[in-house]
């Protein structure tokens, strides 16, 4: 019974997932995807500069149920915490935010926008001038 609940949860968040769409004047910008499955996942940040909270949060693209579902979930997670609390997260809290076991396949797929908040939240160094 609390598997099919856990199942429909995670319908509700593909079919209608939250903090999804465009995010204009965004200060960090996180993108990850996925080959295998085709799932592609871009996470975009308002950080209040004088808490390093994150104010606004939003994601955008294409993947299956457990992908956005996934990321969605996420976005609610993440929304209000500092950028040292986000970054904290582990693989393990978004797993287990999903609560029904996954394939080694679907764990890629969970942490697609997991990968992408990672990415905004600590950008690649510009290169060193030559």
């Amino acid at each position: 019974m609390a598997y099919d609940m856990y199942q429909e949860g995670i319908l509700q968040h593909y079919r209608h997932p939250r903090n999804f769409g465009p995010l204009e004047g965004a200060d960090r910008v996180g993108e990850e995807s996925n080959p295998l499955c085709g799932d592609h996942i871009t996470m975009r940040l308002k950080v209040d500069p004088a808490s390093r909270k994150i104010a606004t949060v939003r994601f955008e693209g294409d993947g299956c149920a457990i992908s956005v579902a996934s990321t969605s979930m996420l976005t609610e997670r993440v929304a209000g915490l500092t950028l040292d609390e986000a970054g904290a997260l582990s693989q393990d809290d978004v797993l287990q935010q999903l609560h029904i076991p996954l394939s080694p396949l679907r764990v890629k797929c969970a942490l697609t926008g997991f990968v992408a908040l990672g990415h905004a939240l600590h950008p690649a160094s510009p290169p060193a001038p030559s």
